[in-house]
């Protein structure tokens, strides 16, 4: 192997490796990874794609301009395109063995599933992104038509580099979710502290001053005793601040582990939190025995539902938002709609393909409706004990 592309490859992998563990966002590490994979096989355009459930490959980051040498497509944005589970890249992902080719669209093994968006390009190559135990999906580098063909020992470093950089993104993952796990026992700590300390302390202060108020009877003058009770007041105003602040620190974030009675204030809570957002309030509806729904189901309702009014603030520009959350005949049902311009098409989707893994996962399903006209609507469903 030419010691200069080492090099280089070696330089790529520390980068992603001290990116991946300082960085809070991944879809800043994936962008660093694509960029380094096309750098180094000289590419023009290079491409990170997930795996879906269903076996299809989403992509989630490029680096390069789409569609060049192909005037009609030198506009679009690959982020977010979809591939067939049967296109090569799928392949790719699910067998684990590299793909290089001349022309992919000519060569019968990539020609049928090659989209629109990318028919500017020939030489193509893929390599596997993941481990051995995760396989993520698929690195993929694109050469304009008519430009030489990748080099096996650029292929080479591709898939080592693939290999090395998912296993990073794999190692983060688990570091991150380390740090999450120590962030959520330092808040609950903090509420317990403030629940059985403060909240006790300030309620007993509170009853003295009240107990020595009627004590006093008639002893204090007026202004003496508007004084004692407004202190009273502020006591009790801020023992429902703590109390509230506790109930914020308790709040889960998906991978806690809620109780199951707080589903209900949940959804209110990003509701309104939506709404300062949005400049109005969105129309919630519940229905259900939502206090007896299971802490891991409540979990998933939570994720969507956060999810999907995000969705709605960045992109809809809608004036009417409505939410429903109902659990009957064994099913937890998440939907909300909005009357906006829908989900724009060069926008990724990595946030909602999470949520139908989510309900996959689950045993249930997730579906997406979006258009200009009519809006989007977000149906999450799945099956509680």
């Amino acid at each position: 192997m030419d010691t200069t592309l080492a090099t280089r490859a070696l330089s790529a992998s520390t980068a992603i490796a001290n990116a991946a563990l300082t960085v809070d966002d991944p879809g800043e590490v994936l962008e660093l990874i694509v960029r380094k994979a096309a750098e180094l096989a000289e590419a023009d355009l290079g491409l990170v794609m997930a795996s879906g459930a269903d076996g299809q490959l989403t992509v989630e980051a490029a680096h390069g301009t789409a569609g060049a040498g192909a005037p009609e497509y030198a506009a679009s944005n690959p982020v977010g395109l979809t591939l067939s589970a049967r296109s090569s890249a799928a392949r790719v992902a699910r067998r684990g063995v590299p793909l290089v080719v001349q022309d992919f669209t000519s060569d019968p093994r990539t020609a049928p599933y090659v989209p629109k968006e990318l028919r500017g390009y020939g030489p193509f190559a893929a390599a596997p992104f993941g481990t051995k135990d995760r396989r993520l999906g698929a690195l993929t580098v694109y050469r304009r038509r008519g430009a030489a063909g990748f080099e096996p020992a650029s292929v080479e470093v591709l898939t080592a580099f693939a290999t090395q950089a998912a296993l990073v993104q794999v190692l983060a993952e688990g570091a991150t979710a380390r740090r999450r796990i120590a962030v959520y026992e330092e808040r609950e700590r903090l509420a317990r502290d403030l629940h059985d300390v403060l909240v006790q302390r300030l309620y007993a202060v509170g009853v003295q001053l009240d107990l020595l108020g009627r004590k006093l009877g008639g002893k204090l003058g007026r202004q003496d005793s508007a004084r004692l009770a407004d202190a009273v007041d502020q006591l009790d105003g801020t023992i429902a601040e703590v109390r509230d602040t506790v109930r914020a620190l308790r709040d889960p974030d998906p991978g806690g582990q809620p109780s199951t009675s707080d589903l209900a204030a949940s959804a209110h809570a990003e509701v309104d939190v939506a709404g300062e957002l949005l400049g109005y309030a969105p129309s919630l509806k519940l229905s259900g025995g939502l206090a007896n729904v299971p802490a891991e189901s409540a979990d998933h309702a939570r994720a969507a539902l956060r999810e999907s009014l995000s969705n709605v603030v960045r992109h809809s520009g809608a004036a009417h938002t409505t939410v429903r959350i109902g659990s009957a005949d064994g099913w937890l049902s998440l939907e909300v709609t909005d009357d906006g311009c829908g989900i724009p098409g060069g926008v990724t989707r990595r946030g909602l393909a999470h949520l139908e893994e989510r309900a996959t996962a689950a045993g249930g399903y997730c579906e997406v409706h979006t258009s200009a006209r009519r809006g989007t609507r977000v149906l999450f469903r799945i099956p509680v004990a």
